[in-house]
């Protein structure tokens, strides 16, 4: 084995040796004259070196090349410069060329294998540094090939990087415990398709849930084989071809199931304002004890869609002892409530507010799943685990059919959906229909459901709450979930300012409060942001993984990503050297770039940051990774 790796890096490029000064965390470099010309930075470099008698293989990248000739910066020779632009026997001739490169991994041979190590000693000036190819990082790696991953090049270079994302569990392939990881970066640098190739990473593992919110619907959409962008990742064929069972399900098809919940929909709504009651505490106490005197006449949450349910949740608001609560004593703000009920067509309520909020929580929907039934299926340690997608998105709410809304009423259903108002808006032409044209065309629609923002958060919230109870159970029963969430737009999620949407407030302190208590659990977090600053310190601060693409080298994004590097200056300089992707004169010519820190890469047990190139081709990503037979033609 030694002289397999000795011969295969005699036979590689020597660049430099070390020079002076150097020490253990950065080494200087004295380039050939020979590599002087060729393109270094970001280059992955490996020296050999003796250590307590066993030899020793260093790799890192270079971070930085500086030129300099001594005799340039004489005062004399300046003016002469000026005079003649160069001096034959001087300039460049006399150059020096000095590269920086920053130690990430060291392996001692032991025996027939190479162990991690430490670079404990600095190495004798002169000592030769190769440029490191794919032939020696598999020598060096070779018993760990099973569990490595590919997600690209290293960075300005034609190495693939080693990565590996271990499951949460115990394991020859597991890390013993879960871990966080963020991607952050702007618009357009990649994020998006970087966390779906991680996703396939860990698809790997049968043992493995994985659970993806998807606010913008985009995961979705690859996994219906629906075109998402240039880079269209075969999601659907490369799950298919590891087994592992897939589930897309759309949030409207999620039954909600907690009294709780029904009562913030109703006070989100119109239907108390439609009946007078303006108030915010007014209207809060109006829907509680008017679902207290629901639940007191034993009418069943999922049953509220009923048209006969709700008459007699009507007759139970119009009755003097619900009023009388709501109203203690008697006033205008009372009568006018009174007269409201009087006067009120409740077949409108109904079938406007009343049927969509109920029909969120109606069980014989067609194709509705319960969340907790969907969870527990997720989280089942029982054969292969699932991977399940929950699209938030509310893109549905367009779709004229499938909300119910006749042509009529296009106009104003618009109106609604840009104001968060209710969905779908009544017919106006319910009234000139008999019952029984109604009552024909309400069977040929699916349910008409409630839609706006307000309730997408509280639908987050229920799941949110389903996960943790769900962790708990678990860890009760001594037993890991390794499971994964992937969560999306997060800095929406839980943002670092106060949100003025309370429920926005509760979803923000639940993920905070999920990812510090999870992790035992053996869940961990996925967090995809656009910005670093803006998501919340209590997030940021618990993730162990961090990839951070082009857009986050200037004012407070930078401060921000300066404090999680470590004040590493030249990693950072060489961070901003990325360009934006979008840049590219053809689209083909791309280049994804991303800074990773963390246990995220066998030649970074050493904290460094690594830098490296996304596939831009999906031919490539598949080939790397063994599965080139899914080459899309």
């Amino acid at each position: 084995m030694e002289r397999s790796l000795d011969r295969r890096m005699d036979s590689t490029e020597r660049i430099g040796v070390v020079g002076s000064p150097s020490s253990t965390s950065e080494l200087t470099l004295d380039i050939l004259a020979s590599a002087v010309a060729r393109k270094l930075v970001g280059e992955f470099a490996l020296f050999r070196f003796q250590q307590d008698g066993k030899p020793h293989y260093a790799l890192g990248q270079i971070v930085e090349v500086r030129l300099r000739n001594v005799w340039h910066e004489d005062p004399t020779v300046r003016s002469l410069i000026r005079q003649r632009g160069r001096i034959d026997a001087i300039s460049e001739r006399q150059d020096v060329h000095h590269g920086e490169m920053t130690v990430s991994a060291v392996f001692c041979r032991d025996g027939d294998r190479y162990r991690p190590s430490i670079l404990g000693t600095v190495p004798a000036t002169g000592t030769s540094v190769h440029i490191v190819d794919d032939s020696i990082l598999e020598e060096l790696l070779a018993p760990y090939q099973s569990q490595l991953f590919y997600l690209g090049r290293v960075y300005g270079s034609t190495p693939k990087l080693p990565l590996w994302f271990k499951h949460f569990g115990s394991g020859p392939d597991g890390a013993g415990e879960a871990y966080h990881l963020g991607i952050f970066g702007k618009t357009g640098s990649g994020k998006s398709v970087l966390a779906k190739m991680i996703l396939l990473a860990y698809a790997r593992y049968p043992e493995m849930a994985l659970l993806v919110l998807d606010p913008q619907g985009e995961f979705a959409k690859d996994l219906r084989g629906e075109p998402t962008g240039d880079f269209r990742l075969p999601m659907r064929e490369v799950l298919k071809h590891l087994g592992k069972p897939v589930q897309v399900v759309n949030v409207r098809d999620l039954v909600l199931d907690e009294w709780s919940l029904f009562q913030k929909i109703l006070e989100a709504s119109r239907f108390f304002r439609e009946l007078q009651v303006f108030t915010a505490d007014k209207i809060a106490t109006a829907s509680e004890v008017l679902i207290d005197a629901i639940k007191e006449k034993g009418i069943n949450l999922s049953d509220l869609y009923r048209r006969e349910k709700f008459k007699e949740c009507w007759d139970l608001l119009n009755s003097p002892r619900v009023r009388n609560k709501i109203y203690a004593r008697e006033g205008e703000a009372a009568e006018r409530f009174a007269n409201a009920i009087r006067t009120a067509n409740s077949d409108r309520l109904y079938s406007t507010i009343w049927e969509p909020i109920a029909n969120l929580f109606r069980q014989d929907r067609p194709g509705a799943q319960h969340i907790n039934r969907l969870l527990l299926q997720l989280l089942n340690p029982q054969g292969r685990r699932h991977l399940v997608v929950i699209d938030l998105s509310w893109e549905y709410a367009r779709d004229r059919r499938t909300a119910g809304v006749s042509k009529r009423s296009d106009r104003r259903f618009e109106r609604g959906l840009e104001k968060n108002l209710l969905l779908p808006l009544e017919h106006q032409d319910s009234e000139q229909r008999s019952p029984d044209e109604r009552l024909s065309e309400e069977q040929e629609q699916e349910p008409a459901l409630l839609w706006n923002e307000t309730i997408q958060a509280l639908v987050i919230q229920r799941i949110l709450k389903g996960i943790l109870w769900a962790a708990e159970e678990a860890y009760s029963e001594n037993r890991s979930l390794n499971a994964l969430i992937l969560m999306d737009e997060a800095h929406r999620l839980a943002p670092r300012e106060e949100p003025e949407n309370p429920e926005k407030k509760a979803i923000r302190d639940q993920l905070i409060d999920a990812v510090r208590t999870t992790r035992k659990y053996g869940v961990g977090w996925m967090f995809i942001s656009q910005t670093l600053s803006s998501l919340h310190r209590g997030i940021v601060d618990q993730l162990r993984i961090f990839f951070f693409g082009f857009g986050l080298g200037m004012g407070q994004e930078f401060r921000a990503l300066s404090e999680l590097v470590g004040g590493r200056s030249k990693a950072l300089d060489l961070y901003q050297l990325f360009r934006d992707p979008h840049s590219a004169f053809d689209p083909n010519d791309r280049e994804y770039s991303f800074m990773t820190t963390g246990p995220v890469s066998p030649l970074s047990f050493a904290g460094t940051p690594l830098f490296f190139n996304a596939f831009n081709r999906v031919e490539e990503f598949l080939e790397a990774n063994g599965w080139s037979d899914l080459k899309k033609d």
